[in-house]
């Protein structure tokens, strides 16, 4: 090789590291629990949730405060929703008993339990709030039906509801990866992402969660580990969903999926980095940026999903963003890092 074009072929590639490396910069987050919930308010304020009953919380986007919800010590607190700086719900994910709901209006200082999985084969997966007061929870088949609750008062009551269309196929489940394997949009739509049966599939409701229609996606399933972890859409129409296999982080193939129809129709997409992603959501105040991440490192598209690059290769939870140069990640062993590249 020439010396000129290896030397060029040498500063391209420090350039790129350079480039990957400054991506996310690290932050203290006093933890070695597994974090997975994350909720980001604005530039200075954000939760993040994990294992052992963590929370933390940031009020000027630097320092975190790690906290332990009360009694909740064997509680994996896998999804959070903060409303504000001093109110935000957690919820547990795990069999029966292990899926509950607690809410603090204090910062942090003291909780209350507001919901506990009545199934004992019931399992919490995500939940997700069209504004304030109304959201969505979901869960895992219980009898053949995913379970949906809703709320009208800002999550302090929940309702079940006997929507149409949630019928599950056989071993059909949502994966607790990351809090978004449910998401909203507008006023009134939601969608659920699944995996685990021989087929991927996304459930959407046009209503409010009282009636949902189930499209395959083209991302592989067929196995526990195999599906889609998680779905975003940043308006009715337009979204993306990621997925693959998280026994195989790194394994090559077809890990996202693309719908300009509010997900009545679903298009392959090979999302980079290449392998699982357990996340992706869209970029608050861009036209059409959206960023995936999982133990296969984090991507950014700022084209509507259509072509993506990598951001950088450390393995993560999952993502969260209040504009486009503000985005933090959580991860293995409590893993914080805060967005530090170009806006995007």
């Amino acid at each position: 090789m020439p010396l000129r074009r290896h030397s060029l072929l040498i500063a391209a590639f420090l350039t790129a590291s350079t480039a990957n490396a400054q991506s996310w910069q690290a932050q203290t987050s006093s933890t070695s629990a597994e974090l997975r919930g994350l909720s980001v308010i604005d530039n200075q304020t954000v939760w993040a949730s994990g294992t052992k009953g963590t929370v933390l919380r940031t009020v000027d986007g630097i320092h975190w405060q790690a906290m332990q919800v009360p009694d909740a010590d064997q509680i994996d607190l896998r999804d959070i929703h903060a409303f504000d700086a001093q109110s935000a719900l957690a919820m547990g994910a795990g069999p029966g008993a292990g899926s509950r709901l607690y809410r603090t209006d204090d910062g942090g200082a003291t909780w209350r339990l507001l919901a506990t999985n009545a199934y004992a084969d019931g399992f919490w997966d995500a939940m997700a709030f069209w504004d304030k007061d109304h959201g969505i929870l979901f869960g895992d088949p219980v009898k053949g039906r995913f379970q949906v609750y809703l709320t009208a008062d800002g999550g302090r009551s929940w309702r079940e509801v006997e929507a149409a269309g949630l019928e599950a196929l056989p071993a059909e489940g949502a994966f607790a990866a990351s809090g978004t394997c449910i998401t909203v949009a507008g006023t009134d739509d939601a969608w659920i992402a699944t995996g685990g049966a021989e087929q991927a599939r996304v459930f959407h409701s046009s209503d409010r969660g009282r009636s949902w229609r189930a499209q395959t996606a083209p991302i592989p399933a067929g196995a526990a580990a195999k599906g889609v972890f998680s779905v975003a859409f940043p308006n009715p129409k337009q979204g993306v969903a990621v997925g693959g296999d998280y026994k195989q982080p790194r394994l090559a193939g077809i890990n996202g999926a693309l719908t300009v129809d509010g997900g009545a129709s679903w298009t392959p997409l090979q999302v980079q980095p290449a392998g699982y992603l357990s996340v992706v959501v869209p970029v608050p105040g861009t036209r059409a940026s959206f960023v995936a991440g999982g133990l296969a490192g984090s991507g950014v598209s700022r084209d509507g999903g259509k072509s993506w690059t990598v951001l950088d290769a450390t393995p993560i939870n999952t993502v969260g963003f209040a504009g486009p140069s503000n985005g933090w990640a959580v991860g293995p062993k409590g893993l914080l890092l805060k967005y530090a590249g170009p806006a995007l």
